[in-house]
């Protein structure tokens, strides 16, 4: 009994750790770590633009409040000197015709607070700076540049990451399982992908890529061997009309990969076919990609996907998503090559066949009666 629990146990860790095994998730984010990488980390600092939109929220957030009380403060001990070596500072004991170069500035709390009001252009009234000091004067010009510029920046990058196509990305959706049944007579492997906005992909084209370990003659082993998949729709893979769920295939020809594969040993391949979908965002026109990925266990043999579309009586058509993922049981062969051979086994059963090895002799028939 627990010799059979603990197999039970070793399969499912065994079942759950390749299925956490691909390179690409099904939101589509790439599983892959980069190590021993020789080049300097400066070399992202020259590209700070990419690294700052590429950083998280958290760290994003983080970066930004630190660069503004980082100035606010480095501006505020500027300005404390300034005033120290006026003499404006109460522990001098100013006359009363001292005129200094910023008014009210008491201590390292009310020159943080000029600093703050300076750089933000909040300007309350009651501290300023006065003519009499011409380093006050630069010092002021220099750190509203300053303020401007860092302000644009965050503001830019935060636009930019709000906006970006990424997000778009996020209202495409493909079917948890990819199916393999008859399309047309022939054997294929079907996808679902469908656009949850009303606003369209313009020039979308879908593709894919089978990745998967390969020997080459030479005995060089390649981890990440990429075979092209195409995918197509009835009107072809490119400028889709993408305002509905759309239903792509890849016909299992004998180029086709999958040729080799069947029913039965399907679940004991190693591969992962990442599925691409690249289109223009009608809206900002930027382009986007969306993918998604399906190893073995997600690949179901001898199903197709239920109707998700139908017409009201109002005359409008209805996408029902409750069966967007939805498969059913359908007759398929199981195996590609059965499915030619008994297209060919068919062909010649209507034509007829000849055989070669038949040969027609005639026979003289004689009489051994004699009268």
């Amino acid at each position: 009994m627990f010799s059979y629990l603990r197999e039970r146990f070793t399969s499912h860790l065994r079942e759950r750790s390749r299925r956490r095994a691909r390179l690409v998730s099904k939101d589509g984010r790439c599983n892959i770590e980069f190590g021993n990488v020789e080049q300097s980390r400066f070399v992202f600092l020259i590209d700070i633009w990419t690294t700052i939109l590429d950083l998280r929220w958290r760290y994003k957030m983080t970066i930004f409040i630190s660069a503004f009380l980082g100035s606010w403060f480095l501006f505020g001990l500027l300005w404390y000197v300034v005033a120290y070596i006026h003499k404006d500072l109460p522990e001098f004991n100013p006359s009363i015709n001292h005129t200094p170069c910023v008014e009210n500035i008491n201590g390292l709390t009310s020159a943080f607070l000029f600093s703050l009001e300076t750089q933000v252009t909040i300007g309350y009234g009651f501290r300023c700076v006065t003519e009499q000091c011409a380093t006050a004067i630069f010092l002021l010009i220099f750190q509203s540049i300053l303020g401007v510029i860092i302000n644009s920046f965050m503001c830019g990058a935060i636009l930019a990451k709000i906006s970006r196509s990424k997000n778009r990305a996020k209202t495409i959706t493909f079917s948890k399982n990819a199916v393999i049944s008859k399309r047309g007579g022939k054997l294929c492997l079907l996808i679902r992908v469908a656009n949850l906005r009303k606003s369209l992909l313009i020039g979308s084209h879908i593709y894919g890529k089978l990745l998967k370990t390969t020997i080459t003659p030479e005995g060089e082993t390649i981890i990440l061997d990429q075979v092209n998949i195409e995918f197509v729709v009835d009107a072809g893979n490119e400028n889709l009309f993408f305002i509905s769920p759309l239903t792509i295939y890849h016909i299992i020809d004998k180029n086709s990969p999958f040729f080799h594969m069947a029913a039965e040993t399907l679940l004991q391949q190693d591969f992962e076919l990442v599925v691409f979908l690249d289109g223009t965002v009608e809206a900002t026109s930027a382009t986007c990609q969306v993918r998604t990925s399906y190893i073995p266990e997600e690949v179901l043999w001898g199903y197709r996907f239920a109707p998700i579309v139908s017409k009201t009586k109002e005359g409008k058509y209805r996408v029902d998503f409750q069966n967007f993922s939805k498969t059913v049981a359908v007759e398929t062969p199981h195996c590609a090559f059965c499915l030619y051979n008994e297209k060919e086994a068919k062909a010649k059963e209507k034509k007829g066949y000849d055989n070669p090895g038949f040969v027609l002799a005639e026979v003289n028939e004689t009489s051994d009666t004699k009268m």
